[in-house]
């Protein structure tokens, strides 16, 4: 008798562990499942590409180092001692345009004026479609004891062979279209016949992102002035000097402010450090996804920084949900009514007050149905199932998803800014790492830039193109216009900048 009881307590051992190897079983196929849809052809508005930004940062520096200065060749000899000059780099069929400036001296009063020699300072340059030579000539003048003669213009690079034109097009075709140097280099050769080395071009890139970092700090103080931002981040990796054999992970931290300029951070971890750091004089409203650090920062910080939820990843999670049950279908259901008065809304072009009022109407009641529909709900469902999983986010988050509605300023997501960070699959092919954790600042710069035209619809090489032109000889409290919020202002003659992209 106690052997058939001791037989039969094993096997309904054995079978309560076969139903949980079963359900685990389950579970696991679920998750593949879900990993071949995000990955292998998922829903092109709910699927996500795990490196977002990284497929956009395509073409970043690929080289550990770049040059100090721009290559010149040991050619010429005077006295019997080589001196060396700069590499001739366009052909002479190229179409010159000479540019006369006489001194102001000379121009107001010519009479006496002898003129005895000239200074010519040879300039590449964009002029869509093609590259020209610019000469400016520059004669000097000798009258009695004096001489005279007319400064060069401020230029993007002192004493670089490179007009703002040539400049504002390699850093839109590298940035921006996914084009590594190295494919710009084939290009100039053969479609112009111009000799550029992806060296010499590098060095243009780098005191380029040098030139721009006043905007890009202009754009930093702007956004921290403000009280509301979102915030995001996505992986990179990068080659760091000191480790041998391998790429290491850094992160770019991805800031902004709806219709206003976007800022890219360069940090070399994911840790709560970076945002810390930047946020550290930041008072207000913070809209992120459920990363740990953000919350974590929030929860330190209670009394001055608000956490403001993303319902569009609320979204995803019912949408992966509903591979595992039909139920998930009535909760995407009813996020799709708080997104169908969002969109209304954008119809109608409302502003704050009446996306409150609208919101706390309409948009109320179906988080008070949502909220009491995921607590019943949680007690028959799995914890570790794709529906349990998506409540527990969600209810984690409930104060934070709840910001949006008595708050017209705030968006419903956080799709602003994941929008700005949307990754090209031409860049993808096109790019594999950062060659040196000193190109991810300098990327930081000009991706902020770029970000912030696409927010703005802005064409990248015309902004980028004035400010290499005026920038040079602006003065410190003129750097603000150079943002591409202002820019885009003083253009339009707007109060406030067009924004582009809106979820």
């Amino acid at each position: 008798m106690n052997t058939d009881t001791t037989l039969l307590e094993k096997l309904e051992e054995m079978s309560a562990r076969i139903v949980a190897l079963e359900m685990e079983n389950r579970l696991l196929r679920q998750k593949l499942d879900q990993y071949i849809r995000h990955y292998f052809g998922g829903s092109r508005n709910e699927g996500l590409d795990k490196h977002q930004l990284e497929l956009l940062l395509q073409g970043l520096p690929n080289v550990v180092t770049l040059p100090a200065a721009e290559p010149k060749t040991t050619t010429a000899t005077r006295n019997g001692t080589a001196h060396p000059v700069r590499r001739m780099l366009v052909e002479d069929k190229l179409e010159t345009q000479e540019i006369v400036i006489e001194p102001a001296e000379v121009q107001v009063q010519p009479d006496g004026w002898r003129k005895i020699s000239e200074e010519r300072t040879s300039q590449l340059d964009w002029v869509a479609p093609k590259i020209i030579k610019r000469v400016y000539i520059r004669p000097r003048y000798v009258k009695q004891e004096r001489f005279a003669l007319a400064p060069l213009p401020p230029q993007p690079i002192e004493q670089g062979m490179v007009g703002p034109g040539l400049l504002a097009q390699i850093l839109v075709s590298k940035y921006e279209y996914h084009q590594p140097l190295y494919r710009q280099e084939k290009m100039f050769r053969q479609q112009f016949g111009v000799e550029l080395s992806r060296k010499t071009m590098g060095y243009w890139v780098e005191q380029a992102a040098e030139l721009l970092k006043p905007v890009y700090r202009a754009i930093r103080e702007d956004l921290l002035a403000g009280n509301y931002l979102q915030a995001d981040e996505t992986p990179i990796r990068y080659l760091d000097p000191d480790v041998k054999g391998k790429s290491q992970q850094g992160y770019l931290w991805v800031y902004s402010r709806p219709k206003s300029d976007v800022l890219f951070e360069w940090r070399v971890s994911r840790a709560r450090a970076g945002p810390e750091e930047f946020l550290k004089n930041f008072r207000g409203k913070l809209q992120t996804d459920g990363y740990g650090a953000y919350e974590s920062l929030a929860k330190s910080r209670s009394g001055d920084l608000t956490l403001v939820g993303c319902w569009a990843h609320v979204r995803r999670g019912f949408h992966e949900a509903l591979a595992e049950t039909k139920l998930a279908a009535w909760f995407v259901g009813q996020i799709g009514q708080l997104y169908a008065v969002e969109k209304q809304l954008r119809k109608q072009k409302a502003g704050p007050a009446l996306r409150q009022t609208m919101r706390v109407w309409q948009s109320q009641p179906v988080m008070t149905r949502l909220h009491r529909a995921m607590e019943l709900v949680r007690r028959k469902t799995l914890p570790q199932g794709l529906l349990g999983q998506a409540i527990d986010y969600t209810l984690k988050r409930w104060t934070a998803l709840n910001q949006f509605i008595t708050d017209g300023i705030l968006e419903i997501d956080n799709n602003l800014i994941e929008n700005s960070i949307r990754p090209s699959a031409l860049g993808k092919r096109n790019w594999m790492f950062i060659g040196h954790p000193e190109a991810g600042e300098r990327s930081a710069v000009i991706y902020t830039l770029l970000g912030s035209c696409r927010r703005l619809g802005i064409n990248p090489f015309d902004y980028l193109k004035d400010l290499f032109t005026r920038l040079p000889a602006a003065k410190i409290t003129q750097i603000k216009q150079f943002t591409p919020a202002m820019w885009v202002r003083a253009r339009t003659g707007a109060s406030q900048p067009a924004q582009q992209n809106l979820p």
